[in-house]
């Protein structure tokens, strides 16, 4: 049988974990903020210049911004959450031609995961993510990445895509930036 103060030790421990967790959560902004500037600087880090060959093929993706204007908060977050797992996502696919530095990529998944299963901790409140679920701006924001997959695909994932890409996600992350300094 399980003794009393093991009892209560284990209570401690939950209560002190729930205490943790809120207090990680009354920090999210802040601690976004820090995980989106580490990751501009990993994006940039990751590969040199953007190439001049590539000018001629730069696409407009066209980021469906009015995602990240929703009248609450909550709902900001459940979206930046959702835009990290699809960048996570690209990110983790065929990425041989991708002349980047395997470290500082490695960095920016890591970053990007734990920021997800932060937000995943924090923010997500179930009735949020149900009527979420239903908005249009996720379905903008599904097409948009989808074009950037398919862009990617046509192009067998070549160096330029890759490339450009790259480009495309560090307007993404700046855009994220912009909102979260204004939460």
């Amino acid at each position: 049988t399980m003794n009393v103060f093991a009892l209560i030790q284990i209570g401690l421990m939950l209560s002190s974990t729930t205490i943790i967790s809120s207090l990680q959560c009354n920090h999210l902004p802040l601690q976004q903020r820090k995980v989106i500037e580490n990751s501009l600087r990993l994006l940039d880090k990751m590969g040199k210049e953007f190439p001049q060959q590539c000018l001629r093929e730069k696409t407009s993706f066209r980021f469906p911004a009015q995602v990240l204007q929703p009248r609450q908060k909550e709902t900001v977050g459940v979206a930046i959450e959702e835009i990290f797992q699809h960048i996570f996502y690209i990110f983790s696919k065929n990425l041989t031609l991708a002349a980047w530095d395997g470290t500082a990529l490695d960095q920016f998944q890591n970053g990007l995961y734990l920021q997800i299963e932060q937000l995943e901790a924090c923010v997500i409140k179930k009735h949020i993510q149900h009527r979420w679920r239903k908005e249009v701006s996720r379905l903008k924001l599904k097409k948009y990445f989808q074009k950037i997959h398919c862009f990617l695909k046509d192009k067998q994932h070549d160096l330029c895509s890759w490339e450009i890409s790259r480009a495309e996600m560090r307007k993404c992350l700046q855009l994220i930036d912009k909102v979260t300094r204004k939460l």
